[in-house]
């Protein structure tokens, strides 16, 4: 089980006569990625701000290891928050710098690093955030997504243990704003870091997120994993969830999850049991290969495209699709059985191997980061089943019976 990392024990705050954090108790984990959803104005930034030291509780404790922040002597408190870097929502780049000045920054002030080391591992951050093309202009020359970018590496540049992210995909379009959300899930995997994420991303976020905090009113009033979301009823979650557009998976353009599980009910929901039907799982098998060789953004590209291809062969004939994971899209053929599944599915391996899988590589590499070639598969699982079992119970036969239905070879 994860350790305890951040403890927030009755924290409350006020500006004036306003009570923005009212008793708020969490639990951070060490080396997971917990996301903050709440509406606008509500505290989340506040929130953040509490954890990195640049505002304190007006009552309540802050814990580190179980250790009061508010109790450290100077020299404890310095130790801890060497050990944090926070990605500000505005950016908060320096105008008078360069992007590579901008970045270079932490290191600078923080570290003991030579001049060379500083370029070399200031180079490789720009290189993972793709901004070779502006290393050397300023802010004000580049766009406000590159700008983003430019924060991004800023904040990892220091390699920190914990990160706290303050809507780090603010201004992004859907491929690249899923490209930064699996980036940071990447290196978050590969340095171990404790990751903070305030984001109104959903559901894209609840992809990389090990625990979801929902703040309404100064309370935080849900915490758990992504999963158990769904189940989670209160006014202020369906009221936030119908301002979302249709809370529609936006990399995609498919269900998320949550309606995907309403369209289930209302398309089974008449027939009584004697209904059947198929659950189809399609699965991108290397996506974090892909994304190491190719980068992010062509990586998200890849499973836009695959999704695309997915709902063209099956909403034709009844199929609800939603992405079930970073790498796996459900659908829903009602009405339906394995014979009749499969028989459909043979249409699609066949196009998925003359054409489809061509597509996928070709439109990934439109946004490479590099001129390389990356092999890749595509598995798929079935399963049926009927409207007395749950969906999730469908979904994990259907993983468990997955094979590998075509793979691109360079």
């Amino acid at each position: 089980m994860a350790a305890s990392l951040i403890e927030f024990k009755d924290v409350s705050k006020r500006f004036d006569h306003r009570t923005v954090l009212d008793r708020v108790n969490l639990t951070l984990e060490e080396g997971e990625i917990t996301t903050l959803i709440g509406k606008s104005g509500t505290g989340k930034s506040v929130l953040l701000k509490h954890m990195i030291g640049l505002l304190t509780p007006d009552e309540g404790a802050i814990l580190f290891r179980g250790r009061s922040i508010q109790a450290m002597g100077r020299g404890e408190r310095d130790a801890y928050l060497s050990q944090l870097s926070y990605m500000f929502q505005n950016n908060a780049l320096f105008d008078s710098l360069t992007v590579f000045e901008n970045i270079a920054l932490p290191l600078e002030q923080t570290t003991e690093l030579t001049k060379a080391e500083i370029k070399q591992r200031v180079m490789a951050k720009i290189e993972q955030v793709e901004l070779e093309e502006v290393t050397h202009k300023y802010p004000s020359q580049i766009s406000g997504g590159m700008q983003k970018r430019v924060a991004l590496a800023r904040a990892l540049v220091t390699e920190p243990q914990i990160v706290l992210f303050d809507e780090p995909t603010t201004g992004q379009d859907p491929i690249r704003k899923n490209a930064i959300l699996s980036m940071i899930a990447s290196y978050q995997r590969k340095f171990g870091f404790t990751a903070v994420l305030v984001s109104h991303d959903i559901p894209d976020v609840f992809f990389i997120s090990n625990r979801i905090l929902v703040l309404h009113e100064g309370q935080i009033i849900f915490s758990g994993p992504p999963s158990e979301l769904d189940k989670f009823s209160h006014p202020f979650f369906d009221e936030f969830v119908a301002s979302l557009e249709g809370f529609q998976q936006e990399l995609t353009g498919l269900y998320s999850k949550r309606h995907f599980k309403l369209q289930y009910q209302r398309i089974l929901g008449r027939g009584g049991d004697a209904r059947r039907y198929v659950m189809a799982i399609f699965s991108l098998d290397d996506l974090d290969r892909v994304s190491d060789r190719l980068g992010h953004v062509a990586a998200q590209e890849m499973m836009k495209s695959l999704a695309d291809y997915v709902n063209k062969h099956f909403a034709p004939v009844g199929g609800v699709s939603t992405r079930q994971s970073k790498d796996q899209i459900g659908t829903l053929l009602p009405d339906s059985n394995i014979e009749e599944a499969e028989r459909i599915l043979r249409d699609f391996y066949r196009d998925l191997k003359e054409h489809g899988l061509q597509t996928l590589h070709r439109g990934a590499q439109q946004h490479a980061s590099a001129a390389v070639c990356c092999e890749f598969s595509v598995s798929v699982g079935i399963a049926e089943g009927s409207p007395s079992e749950q969906v999730d119970v469908i979904v994990a036969r259907a993983r468990a019976a997955m094979k590998k239905a075509a793979s691109f070879t360079c």
